[in-house]
């Protein structure tokens, strides 16, 4: 599933009350408190945390060569207003084991068919490839076995 507009933005007021942080460790820390359910992408963190600054509810601090970003008080007051809204807690409630599993499954294929096409022979990437069609067309049967 994806997450709402304002699940981003509430993320990132509750991610700064712990600590400063930058952009891209805010994307890493929501997918691992999700166990990589939900990444936002670049496209959907970034531009909350301008319309944040521009609300004046964080500061950004580009000295250490990252852009840092931190509540200022106005930040801390809209978290105090909604203390318990922490996206992550709640996202992927109500998922089946099974599309978790299944989830799980094709992310470790992913990964296997990347490091057979890095590290591998021609002739192992042409099997791998192989294997790859088969287990499409397997899928897809099991489906139609259904129906």
């Amino acid at each position: 599933g994806r997450a709402r507009r304002g699940d981003v933005r509430a993320a990132v007021l509750a991610l700064l009350t712990e600590r400063p942080m930058h952009g891209y460790e805010m994307i890493q820390e929501l997918e691992t408190r999700t166990g990589g359910l939900w990444r936002p992408s670049p496209g959907a963190l970034y531009p909350a945390l301008q319309l944040l600054e521009d609300e004046g509810k964080v500061t950004a601090d580009a000295s250490s060569g990252k852009r840092l970003l931190e509540l200022t008080e106005a930040g801390r007051a809209a978290v105090a207003e909604a203390p318990d809204n922490r996206p992550w807690e709640n996202f992927g409630t109500g998922v089946p084991e099974a599309h978790l599993a299944l989830r799980d499954g094709v992310h470790q294929i992913g990964t296997a068919a990347r490091q057979v096409a890095q590290v591998g022979t021609e002739e192992q990437k042409a099997k791998a490839t192989t294997i790859l069609v088969e287990a499409r067309k397997a899928l897809y049967k099991l489906l139609a076995e259904d129906a």
